[in-house]
């Protein structure tokens, strides 16, 4: 063993409590901490964190770490942080001078990891700090948001590679989706100094993977969570349907619940907590859970609807049997899934007129006049905006999401933004105040000692330190900052979940929006690329369904899995034609009497082939006379 090698087990060992590295993640780290570039691609719960987290731990100075995912972001930095190593978030929902005060603090500080969302990437705030910052690493997650060919493209991803002009620090890029096209656009994005992959395998032998085509998709769902003792997970498109869904479950004695970006904060955490313990059985939920989650034992994960693309199937699916023991992935499908995926690919790109259209309506609903709006960041009500305007939602959907891939704004889902305080009264009038509750001028004295510039705007307070501080409840506390406000002491700005809009520049005026219909046409061939190879993975009905995945992904040398339907079927297959070429055929058969036998008027099928040598090598048969 290496120097390197024995130093990176010394770290992991220390900070995570692991005696051995997952494979490949020794290999991705020794590179790494030899100063490489490294695009590491790991399939889902490959521990793709420890790969960027060993090395930094390993040297000094701080890790730059993009991630798109703010719940996966907030896990990771609350993870480290009991593990005694300091980490920050810089995220949708915070404030200008928060933001100032995470890059002061991480910057100055002892901070080892920095998080950031893509969309502050661009901002003259960050590239100040950055010529200050000791970094030993630039880390980007989920790396195939770099790349156009990728399912899940983000502009902002881009000013990645203009960072590494203000910075020399080493890149290690993360994702466990990447086709070989998708992985040669990473490198060349991140502008790699030497070109170099480290894959681990995708293929997961103790996970079924079985399609199945039935119009009774409630029946079929039902009889697996019956069937397969354990902990599930079913994947639905919308969030009425998951509500609806769980409700079904319920109503048949299943222990069930949903997930979904539309609840409160404390409601997922509280649903995520309740499945980990296995309190809840099973989770309907949307594609908004599951980031982060390392749940061992999922023994099946249902797909009650047919995703978008492979990428979004195989990391879902994924979910399921990381302990290694025997799991199901289930697709569930009829044909009106499949016209479904086609009319996707029609409405998901609409035409440019209405794109700009929608795009000068949500500046006005956000009350945004022309030439302002730069570098600002908004609540952003959707079915309220859908309404006012009487706009087809998916249609008004799809345009907001292209003006963000076009680069013009960055849109957050059910971002949890927090409590804010502004103290609008002078400090000078708190103590001739006559209070009828002694709480109230305690609750405002540990503000004004928490939270610089509390007189000057709104800021974010920690209601658990409050509450801890004055021995009240969460919502007793949240009684008392509204009494406060009532006698216009504070400005009280409770709490949310809500969409967030962070405009990247001013509004423009009509005309002037840049489409770019060249990433237009492109994104939009792509995602028709991406949906045709779905409708073949379900339609599939002779190869192995891991190898199909495997050679999505661009492993093309593979072995049958032996455990998804289609091997399944095809054993069941070879085993009928065994007992009846046992049974039927006599000590003096020829090759005419087979094909006779199967139904084979040409030469024999290689299923045929493949039963008649197993026979004859097994002593069972004699070979044929002719």
């Amino acid at each position: 063993m290496d120097k390197e090698t024995a130093r990176a087990l010394e770290v992991l060992k220390k900070y995570w409590g692991y005696d051995s590295f997952r494979p490949k993640q020794d290999e991705i780290v020794c590179a790494a901490a030899g100063g490489e570039d490294v695009l590491a691609i790991l399939p889902t719960g490959g521990g793709k964190s420890v790969c960027f987290q060993v090395p930094t731990m390993m040297k000094e100075g701080m890790s730059l770490v993009v991630t798109p995912l703010i719940a996966l972001m907030k896990d990771q930095v609350q993870n480290l942080n009991s593990r005694g190593i300091k980490a920050l978030a810089i995220h949708a929902g915070m404030t200008a001078k928060e933001v100032d005060l995470a890059l002061n603090n991480a910057t100055y500080g002892d901070c080892k990891f920095l998080y950031l969302s893509p969309e502050r990437l661009g901002t003259p705030l960050l590239r100040r700090y950055l010529t200050h910052m000791d970094l030993a690493y630039i880390v980007v997650d989920e790396a195939h948001c770099i790349s156009q060919w990728g399912y899940d493209f983000r502009p902002d991803y881009l000013n990645i590679g203009k960072i590494r002009e203000i910075v020399d620090a080493p890149v290690i890029a993360v994702t466990a989706t990447a086709t070989p096209e998708v992985a040669q656009d990473i490198m060349r994005q991140l502008k790699f100094r030497e070109k170099k992959i480290i894959q681990g395998g995708f293929e997961r032998p103790n996970l079924s993977y079985i399609v199945r085509s039935t119009d009774d998709k409630l029946g079929q769902m039902l009889s697996i969570c019956n069937s397969v003792p354990g902990t599930g997970i079913v994947y639905v498109r919308n969030r009425k349907k998951a509500e609806e869904l769980a409700a079904f479950l319920k109503s048949k004695g299943i222990e069930a619940s949903f997930y979904h970006a539309g609840l409160g904060s404390e409601s997922r955490a509280q649903r995520q907590e309740d499945w980990k313990n296995g309190s809840t059985r099973v989770m309907v939920c949307t594609n908004a859970f599951g980031m982060g989650i390392d749940k061992p034992d999922v023994r099946f994960v249902v797909h009650f609807d047919v995703p978008d693309s492979p990428e979004a199937y195989f990391q879902e699916a994924g979910r399921g049997g990381r302990d290694g023991k025997r799991s199901f992935a289930v697709l569930l499908w009829n044909s009106s899934d499949i016209q479904r995926l086609h009319q996707i690919d029609t409405v998901s790109f609409p035409d440019e007129d209405y794109i700009a259209d929608i795009y000068q309506k949500v500046h006005i609903f956000l009350d945004i006049p022309y030439e302002y709006g730069e570098l600002s960041q908004h609540k952003f009500d959707f079915n309220a905006f859908c309404s006012k305007y009487r706009l087809n939602r998916q249609s008004a959907w799809y345009a907001i999401k292209y003006i963000e891939k076009a680069g013009h704004w960055i849109v957050n889902e059910s971002v949890d933004v927090k409590t804010r305080i502004w103290i609008t009264a002078d400090r000078k009038d708190f103590y001739d105040y006559d209070f009828d509750d002694p709480l109230l001028p305690r609750i405002l004295e540990l503000m004004m000692r928490r939270y610089t510039g509390i007189f000057s705007y709104p800021v974010s307070i920690d209601e658990d330190y409050l509450a801890g501080q004055t021995g009240l409840q969460v919502p007793q506390l949240r009684e008392k900052l509204y009494r406060l406000s009532l006698l216009h002491l504070v400005r009280y700005i409770p709490a949310a979940t809500s969409d967030v809009i962070f405009i990247k520049h001013e509004r423009l005026m009509p005309g002037n929006l840049d489409l770019k219909p060249h990433t237009y046409n492109f994104l939009k061939e792509n995602q028709s690329r991406r949906t045709e190879a779905m409708v073949d993975y379900v339609t599939e009905t002779d190869e192995c369904r891991s190898r199909h995945l495997l050679r999505y992904f661009g492993q093309e040398e593979s072995e049958d899995c032996g455990n998804c339907d289609i091997c399944r079927g095809r054993r069941n297959d070879e085993r009928q034609i065994e007992r009846k070429l046992i049974s039927e055929l006599g000590e003096d058969y020829c090759i005419e009497d087979v094909k006779k036998l199967t139904g084979s008027p040409e030469n024999l099928p290689p299923r045929v082939l493949k039963v008649l040598r197993r026979l004859i090598d097994s002593g069972t048969l004699p070979p044929p006379k002719n």
